[in-house]
């Protein structure tokens, strides 16, 4: 029995909560979080669960394997530094933390004390995007020559981070995963409508090696909810759109050169059903796994802080109109 506690039980911590519950040879024993009304509502759905408002209980209990942190941003180094020190196993919510040599400290004591470190990339667990993943490592889709990807919606806007570094976090993880690479740079343009020093909408390009470019639109100002991921490649191309009735095309799309002539090709359209579970759940036994065998993860420390470094290098070019930021080697920390 693998024993895990969760710090946040605000509303993606709840989702967290449920799924741990329900998880087959786990057992959720602590749930700790700052608000006394938020444990009540964990002991009456959940009263087999210890709830707490003090960390120090969950790192002093010799017997819990690993925790889960779904707080806010600005807490993740403190907590996932702490809960390493103390031996334990840890899941941390993107953004992994809130800059590059942050990230790099966490990736470096968990090699040290042996322990996991894992990242909530989300969408690197949904099947789609591994079964996507698994048509470029075939050749299926062909050389890649670009993605681009759009996560809008009219939403919860927020003061105390803007849409890059809330919502662009799931969209870099997957372009780094799909092309395999971290990018060399980034350029981001963005709009403070609401708030004067918060960004409601970001334009971002990511270019990566080879001249392969990533395009990344995030937005809680949009008229329309939006989640969707384009991939175009040599031979196929693969349409991946979340909120749509049929969730993956691919379509055997593209152009040929012969004798100095281009053509078009417009071939068939298949809808794959990739079969996979429920990425949250698909998530959470992934990092029970790793806990179990020592297997390294598959949003591991080091691909959170490729992530956090195009977050970082990002926001200097929003903060500076625009410009092209390179992204040096020394924040991508990522084995080749």
């Amino acid at each position: 029995m693998t024993t895990i506690g969760m710090i946040g039980a605000g509303r993606w911590g709840g989702n967290w909560i449920r799924t741990l519950a329900q998880l087959p040879g786990t057992q959720l024993r602590w749930v700790c979080d700052v608000s006394p009304t938020s444990l009540d509502k964990i002991r009456q759905q959940f009263p087999q669960v210890q709830t707490t408002t003090r960390l120090d209980d969950l790192l002093g209990d010799s017997t819990l394997d690993g925790i889960v942190i779904a707080t806010i941003a600005p807490t993740h180094f403190d907590v996932a530094h702490r809960a390493l020190t103390a031996g334990k196993h840890v899941m941390v919510e993107k953004p992994m933390t809130l800059t590059t040599k942050d990230a790099i400290i966490l990736t470096d004591l968990a090699r040290r004390t042996h322990r996991v470190l894992m990242v909530g990339h989300l969408l690197e667990y949904h099947p789609i995007i591994r079964h996507i993943r698994k048509m470029i490592e075939t050749g299926e889709l062909g050389e890649v020559y670009y993605l681009y990807q759009q996560r809008l919606n009219l939403g919860t806007i927020r003061a105390d981070e803007n849409a890059w570094w809330s919502l662009a976090p799931h969209d870099i993880s997957v372009a780094n995963r799909l092309l395999g690479a971290a990018p060399v740079s980034v350029q981001c343009r963005g709009q403070n409508i609401v708030n004067a020093n918060v960004a409601d909408v970001v334009f971002a390009a990511l270019e990566y090696p080879g001249g392969r470019l990533a395009h990344v639109h995030v937005s809680w100002l949009d008229p329309q909810k939006s989640r969707k991921l384009v991939v175009v490649g040599s031979r196929k191309m693969a349409i991946f759109d979340d909120a749509a009735e049929t969730k993956l095309m691919v379509l055997d799309k593209g152009f040929q050169k012969s004798d100095g002539f281009i053509t078009l090709r417009q071939g068939d359209t298949t809808t794959p059903i990739p079969d996979g579970g429920e990425p949250l759940a698909v998530e959470a036994q992934h990092f029970v796994d790793c806990i179990r065998t020592g297997a390294r993860p598959i949003s591991d420390g080091e691909s959170g802080a490729q992530v956090v470094s195009v977050l970082e290098y990002g926001q200097r070019s929003l903060d500076q109109g625009g410009i092209v930021v390179s992204i040096p080697r020394a924040a991508q920390p990522l084995a080749a």
